[in-house]
């Protein structure tokens, strides 16, 4: 499993986008949540996605080939403050209308700093996951910074905005450091493309 993996394109418009139909899992949250770290950690590679100190760099929709079985789709992040207004409205609308016009998600991972809160952006996500009727799950993303008892509360604070996210089973605590969580994603997405 995760033989060949390989980054396909970036993609600025929906007119660009891959003509190859695979199905797609999705990577989507704020802007500096973990994605790109994400997506080395869960392939063990080091530079497969770039990771940048600013937040906000990923401006396009990054594909990533895995074995020729799927995509993974690593989406804009939304809602970093330092871009112009302008530019944030255009990312949005452009993730928007990727999620809405998709006919290939098969599953959405939704990303979300577990120190904080879900925030407006992250409800503004979630509803618009529900209305394109997308499969989703949240990763709770830096749990290596969480003290012990931060966990209760992380957890109480997600599932008190989004009530029906259940640990290990559709909210999962992920750590790129640690390691926490890779065995449970990599097992949905086996089930998901391997097993079938």
């Amino acid at each position: 499993m995760f033989a060949k993996i390989y980054f396909e394109r970036s993609v600025y418009r929906l007119i660009d986008l891959p003509k190859k139909s695979l199905p797609e899992v999705i990577l989507c949250g704020r802007s500096n949540v973990g994605k790109s770290s994400f997506i080395n950690s869960i392939f063990n590679r080091k530079n497969l996605a770039r990771i940048s100190s600013t937040p906000g760099k990923t401006r396009s929709i990054n594909y990533y080939n895995i074995d020729e079985k799927f995509y993974l789709v690593d989406l804009p992040g939304f809602g970093y403050a330092k871009v112009s207004k302008v530019e944030r409205e255009k990312w949005g609308r452009l993730v928007s209308e990727f999620v809405r016009n998709a006919k290939n998600i098969e599953l959405a991972i939704h990303f979300i700093d577990s120190r904080h809160k879900p925030t407006e952006v992250d409800i503004n996500l979630n509803e618009l996951l529900k209305f394109a009727n997308i499969p989703y799950l949240v990763l709770l993303s830096k749990s290596d910074k969480l003290k012990q008892s931060d966990f209760k509360i992380a957890i109480n604070n997600i599932t008190s905005t989004f009530p029906e996210l259940i640990l290990d089973e559709n909210l999962f605590f992920y750590s790129t450091i640690k390691g926490r969580g890779k065995k449970e994603i990599i097992n949905r997405l086996s089930k998901l493309f391997y097993l079938r």
